[in-house]
């Protein structure tokens, strides 16, 4: 319904959605560990296969997003390992190999994926979740943060450097589902009694992978991140955006995060 538009820029793909769940429901207001509990089983046999993907943590749950023509290799490399489902009509109706079989090419080996730098500002984040009823009450801090709250334009030279701060603030509406992400000053402007979090109230420091816009085409991404942290058996809380993805890691643990990416990216030259 967006009418097309010289400021808007769309990527050629349709992607679709995928969601790992266990026993075939993901129970109500659990917040997931993130993208590492699905790193061996699903990031992992993905890259291998050569398929892209963008990642979506959410407060409830995790997306993987895969683009539309891969899915006959996604069900291929998955249906060993999980039982899958599409949505026909509001109802789950399990899929096979062989509804998919049609043009299913055996992938060639993917060739060695780039390891791209990381950054990690200083900002610490809140991962947080509103009641849907609650949400006209926010509603005005929540236009003012997402279109009058400009950060400076991306600038190539920061590339070479550490950032000292960033500008990020995610917000996702899914069935229902509210999930938001925001540094912990933003937070300071909204009602505390409307914003959830986890009973820790634990705040999270960002990874910011790529040192220019990575582009869709690309796999093994995701997998450079989180293979190494699943490893380590530390959570992330993993985003991707258009030119970047972001992995936030509980704000104890991002010492021992950085010194285990800074291993991968030295093994891998």
């Amino acid at each position: 319904e967006l009418p097309p538009s010289e400021f808007m820029q769309v990527a050629d793909s349709t992607w679709l959605v995928l969601n790992v769940v266990s026993n075939g429901r993901e129970p109500p207001g659990c917040q997931a560990t993130g993208v590492t509990k699905i790193a061996r089983s699903v990031i992992a046999p993905l890259a291998e296969h050569h398929v892209s993907v963008l990642m979506l943590s959410t407060y409830q749950t995790d997306f993987i997003l895969v683009r539309e023509r891969d899915l006959p290799v996604v069900i291929h490399t998955l249906a060993g390992e999980f039982d899958i489902y599409k949505e026909e009509g509001g109802e789950s109706v399990p899929v096979t190999c062989d509804d998919v079989s049609n043009g299913f090419l055996k992938p060639k080996p993917p060739a060695s994926p780039t390891l791209h730098p990381v950054q990690s500002p200083q900002t610490r984040f809140c991962v947080l979740t509103v009641a849907p009823d609650t949400l006209p009450a926010i509603a005005t801090m929540l236009i003012d943060v997402l279109f009058y709250s400009h950060s400076p334009p991306w600038d190539a030279a920061t590339s070479s450097q550490d950032l000292d701060s960033i500008t990020f603030f995610s917000f996702s509406l899914i069935e229902g589902y509210i999930s938001i992400v925001m540094d912990a000053e933003t937070q300071k402007r909204f009602p505390s009694d409307l914003l959830l979090t986890s009973s820790t109230g634990e705040l999270w420091r960002m990874v910011r992978i790529g040192g220019q816009p990575l582009g869709f085409d690309e796999c093994g991404i995701v997998a450079q991140i989180a293979e190494p942290l699943a490893a380590a058996d530390i959570s992330a809380y993993y985003i991707s955006t258009f030119n970047f993805d972001h992995a936030l890691v509980p704000e104890e643990g991002i010492a021992e995060v950085i010194q285990l990416l800074q291993q991968r990216q030295e093994s891998g030259r």
